[in-house]
């Protein structure tokens, strides 16, 4: 018997130790160092929202207000394209969530680094979740280094104050002009969304659902037997259930990564060193 053993107060204080605060900075501060040249990227296209977002007459603070309760760029620049368009706010509003169902995966796909947190920090994550941190730890995690819950966090607190003041800048730049179509800056909301879109390109693995997605748009617009925005979510539903297909089931969101030349799974090459040391043992007792 030891110590521990014979004070059963011990073990409940083992079981219940406070994290590592020290670990947590450490990984939230690297994230934050790693994702600073995405960040770059995130920054040129959220000035593009700005500028864009006052056309559908937000002001400063109400980019600001959506950037921070929404956080998600693919969604709002969507969201404000369907409100420039005259959609509606319903139909906006059904097409940024439609858009945003691939964060169901995305954090599913992590769903271990979540596991025993309370509740304030699994919303905490599941906000800060983007597919620029996440491919990011997966990437990181595929080159041996820890990367978890405060690497996922820090990466998007960075990202979000980078979203903020960008797009916060673009609409205040934007107020000071007549009028951006004039000026051709019209365009910069097709521009942003092709930054967007090739940020969530993942490979060859994209290509079958993207390509039926865009047909399925295309299809039910050009037929008029559906307006553009419910057309949009058609084609994203589409999609999504091709990706579904059995065909794909081995290659989610949790393979999207490639690992380095002579990069193993962790505890595999221990299992195999133990492995080989019983068939020693086997081998002398025989």
């Amino acid at each position: 018997l030891n110590s521990a053993s014979l004070h059963p107060v011990s073990i409940i204080d083992n079981q219940h130790a406070k994290p590592d605060t020290h670990t947590d900075a450490r990984e939230f501060t690297m994230a934050v160092r790693d994702i600073l040249p995405l960040a770059a990227g995130v920054a040129i296209y959220g000035l593009a929202f700005g500028v864009l977002a006052t056309q559908a007459n937000m002001n400063e603070l109400q980019v600001g207000v959506m950037g921070g309760t929404v956080f998600a760029g693919a969604a709002q620049i969507l969201a404000v394209e369907r409100l420039v368009a005259g959609a509606g706010a319903v139909a906006a509003l059904v097409a940024a969530v439609a858009i945003n169902l691939r964060l169901l995966l995305i954090t599913a796909s992590v769903r271990d680094i979540f596991a025993g947190r309370p509740w304030w920090q699994r919303l905490l994550g599941a906000h800060m979740a983007t597919d620029e941190n996440w491919a990011l730890m997966l990437a990181t995690r595929a080159e041996g280094k820890p990367a978890g819950y405060w690497y996922l966090v820090g990466g998007g607190a960075c990202l979000l104050v980078t979203w903020l003041i960008s797009t916060v800048i673009g609409a205040t730049f934007a107020s000071a002009i007549p009028s951006p179509a004039a000026l051709g800056m019209d365009f910069a909301f097709t521009a942003a969304f092709i930054a967007v879109a090739r940020s969530l390109w993942r490979g060859h693995i994209d290509l079958m659902p993207w390509v039926c997605a865009v047909l399925l748009v295309l299809g039910l617009t050009a037929s008029e037997l559906l307006d553009s925005a419910w057309a949009l979510i058609a084609g994203g539903i589409g999609g999504a259930v091709v990706a579904a297909l059995p065909f794909y089931k081995e290659t989610g969101y949790e393979q999207t990564i490639d690992k380095k030349p002579g990069y193993e799974e962790p505890g595999h090459k221990a299992l195999d060193d133990a492995d080989q040391r019983t068939f020693n043992k086997q081998g002398d007792a025989k």
